[in-house]
């Protein structure tokens, strides 16, 4: 192989493997000058980056040194808005929010790309509200403004240590929030901004599972990972039922005949039916996001 050949084949990789970690490549371009030049006259000028190659740098040095590599490119991380309660019983603890957004700004870092939904209990259920005497229609809305609130503090979160991000509504309330659309939401993932998809579905009657069920298909995530109060699926509710044992892996099948309510019925069959697989693993618990994300057998799997 001649050495032009050579270091067009080597650019192409290079190419290859900077746009794989989420840099974009503007070109690459390898020429041939005379010996007399200096470097025997081969001169590489292979990309122009529009991200910074820095952090292609730091990705590669945590995994040759903590061996940290992302299992997963992209997500759709589901968060509890009650946890974001924390201790208090209501609202939003600042304690717990600052937490995810450590974890969150952590597997950005490894070039991981971001899509949350957040749901809205700890200000405004829907259904919970529609047993109290609201309007079910009304009551869904309220929990829709729910969970702006909480990607909007979330957003503030991030940004407020660094981290891009940015929240799409799934109904128009510009200046609050950005329209949600894929192509949108895909774009800023690439760019390196955790993208906070909020307003559920925009349709009441669907949950903020549902919705991050939609989501996650939309955006082309790898996996969902379902941040909740316990380590995983058990076969009864481990809070009220000491006798409840966990699940390492189960099938959607085995969710829906044992009757487990790990999500809704139309956002569990919504994962099925589009091969989306869930890890559902503790989030309050500092430090396990970046194990999910490295692959240790945390939580649990559930797939086809």
């Amino acid at each position: 192989m001649s050495k032009v050949c050579f270091l067009k084949v080597a650019g192409k990789i290079l190419h290859n493997l900077l746009t794989e970690y989420g840099l974009k490549v503007r070109s690459v371009e390898v020429w041939f000058r005379p010996k007399k030049q200096r470097f025997g006259g081969i001169i590489f000028n292979f990309c122009v980056l529009k991200l910074n190659c820095f952090k292609f740098l730091v990705t590669f040095t945590r995994y040759f040194i903590t061996g940290n590599m992302a299992k997963y490119k992209r997500i759709l991380l589901k968060l509890s808005g009650e946890s974001l309660m924390g201790a208090q019983g209501y609202g939003i603890d600042t304690q717990r929010l600052n937490e995810y957004a450590a974890q969150i700004k952590e597997i950005a870092g490894m070039g991981v790309q971001i899509g949350i939904v957040i749901g809205g209990g700890n200000i405004f259920r829907g259904l919970s509200g529609a047993s109290k005497g609201f309007d079910r229609y009304k009551g869904d809305q309220m929990g829709m403004l729910a969970t702006v609130i909480n990607s909007m503090a979330l957003c503030s979160a991030l940004e407020s240590i660094g981290q891009p991000a940015r929240v799409l509504t799934a109904i128009r309330m510009e200046p609050i929030g950005e329209f949600y659309s894929k192509p949108k939401a895909i774009e800023a993932l690439k760019r390196g901004e955790v993208v906070i998809m909020s307003g559920g579905t925009g349709n009441p009657y669907f949950t903020t599972d549902t919705g991050s069920s939609l989501r996650g298909i939309e955006i082309e995530a790898d996996v969902m990972l379902k941040g909740t109060r316990v380590d995983g699926i058990y076969t009864a509710d481990p809070e009220k039922d000491p006798t409840a044992t966990k699940f390492d892996t189960i099938t959607y099948d085995e969710i829906y005949n044992k009757g487990l309510k790990v999500m809704d019925l139309t956002a569990t069959t919504m994962c099925k039916e589009n091969n989306l697989p869930i890890v559902v693993f503790n989030m309050d618990k500092p430090g396990n996001l970046i194990k999910v994300i490295s692959g240790e057998n945390i939580g649990t799997l559930v797939t086809i």
